[in-house]
């Protein structure tokens, strides 16, 4: 047997054990990317989950936004009342109001002649 015919016969041994891992990974790789068992599937929940959470995170902030937006109404009527209060502390401290007692304007004798 020449070098030549030995060469010949290690890259035939070669390539029969380079086509069988070949035949191996594209079987794994098949496996892998099955939408049902494989991680193709499981890409496809996530891709799904991935999209509800998008959702929920978009809801869950407008329903923050709304909130806030009614906490600030409620602390900015809170402030009137204060204010308000504070203004009828300070008239009771001033003391009792008087009574004033209203009367009727008389009219003049000589207004209702003119008319």
């Amino acid at each position: 047997m020449t070098i030549a015919q030995l060469l010949q016969v290690v890259l035939i041994a070669f390539t029969v054990g380079l086509s069988a891992f070949c035949f191996a990974l594209a079987r794994r790789l098949r496996k892998l990317n099955d939408l049902e068992t494989g991680l193709g599937g499981a890409i496809a929940v996530m891709t799904s989950e991935i999209g509800r959470l998008e959702k929920s995170i978009l809801l869950a902030k407008a329903e923050a936004m709304a909130a806030t937006r009614a906490l600030s109404d409620e602390i900015e009527r809170a402030k009137e009342e204060r204010a308000f209060w504070m203004l009828q502390q300070k008239f009771a401290e001033a003391g009792p109001a008087r009574h004033v007692r209203l009367q009727r304007r008389r009219r003049r004798e000589g207004a209702h002649l003119d008319a």
